[in-house]
């Protein structure tokens, strides 16, 4: 009974982790009627009801809240170990989850993650887009991307990238109407394409720089987007001014689509590092990983 109240309280950790049966259901490759069925049997024989479930949503009990915070991280030390021994082998094996936003994918994880699949056939990489200042450890990824002043103290930080020169641009047919902005005054003014939070849901206040002193320009216009590709093809399209890292706009500035502004008010952000918690083992999977986004001059 020990061994199937271990696979079952593995069940019971992912539905109440994803207050979801539907997404637990998808992430363990499950049907939600025998997620439901493994979790009901898990209580009768514990004796002690573990979730509470609505039509729209699945929350732990007291009792389920203390197996899960209690319990749960014993079993990943387990699955930590038995990971480390199966690196033993001769191979890499395994999946590696990574959260970044979007333009960072496409720009530094996947050209240097790509060369591995098939040098090593066990290797999994699976990759998730979000904006969100994501909790690695509760949502269970094993690696995030932040700006290296966002990463928290208590994880191992790699620098991906140089700082990052950031940009305020615009395309020439706005230009055209009317004139660049050359101070903040001016940029309040215009039509500023913007970034709505994920995290938040607030607008993105634009890091600006005057003189050595940080400024925080919050900024207004017509178009907001969660993304910054959408961003990028606004200010393309002639709808405003935006800001962006220079790595996104450089080739659209040296094709004359798009004109820099106000360069002495932008910044450059601390470079982009990969995190993960710090742990005993460390798969060989992660480390071939991180070996590969680490950055070289």
């Amino acid at each position: 009974m020990a061994r199937d109240n271990i696979n079952d309280i593995l069940v019971f950790i992912a539905v109440a982790r994803e207050r979801s049966f539907t997404r637990a259901a998808a992430k363990l490759g499950m049907s939600q009627s025998a997620l439901s069925h493994i979790v009901r049997g898990l209580e009768e024989r514990l004796g002690v009801r573990l979730l509470t479930r609505t039509t729209r949503s699945v929350s732990p009990t007291e009792a389920g809240e203390r197996l899960l915070q209690n319990v749960g991280p014993r079993l990943e030390e387990i699955d930590a170990e038995i990971t480390a021994i199966t690196d033993l082998g001769d191979k890499p094996a395994g999946t590696v989850r990574i959260t970044a936003i979007d333009h960072v994918i496409d720009t530094v994880l996947w050209p240097r993650i790509a060369p591995l699949l098939p040098q090593y056939p066990e290797l999994h990489i699976e990759i998730s887009s979000d904006y969100r200042l994501v909790d690695i450890a509760a949502e269970r990824f094993d690696i995030g991307v932040r700006h290296g002043d966002q990463v928290e103290k208590d994880m191992i930080a790699v620098r991906l990238t140089a700082d990052v020169p950031m940009r305020i641009v615009g395309a020439p047919a706005y230009f055209a109407r009317r004139p660049a902005p050359a101070s903040l005054q001016d940029l309040m003014t215009h039509n500023c394409i913007n970034l709505r939070l994920a995290s938040s849901g607030g607008l993105y206040a634009w890091e600006l720089l005057h003189d050595g002193q940080p400024i925080e320009a919050r900024v207004r216009g017509q178009a907001v987007f969660t993304n910054v590709h959408h961003m990028l093809a606004a200010a393309l399209d002639g709808v405003g001014v935006t800001f962006l890292p220079e790595s996104l706009i450089a080739p659209h500035v040296e094709a004359g689509r798009l004109v820099s502004v106000m360069e002495d008010w932008c910044p450059s952000f601390p470079g982009l590092h990969a995190y993960y918690p710090s742990r005993r083992h460390s798969s060989r999977a992660l480390g071939l990983v991180i070996d590969a986004l680490r950055y070289t001059e």
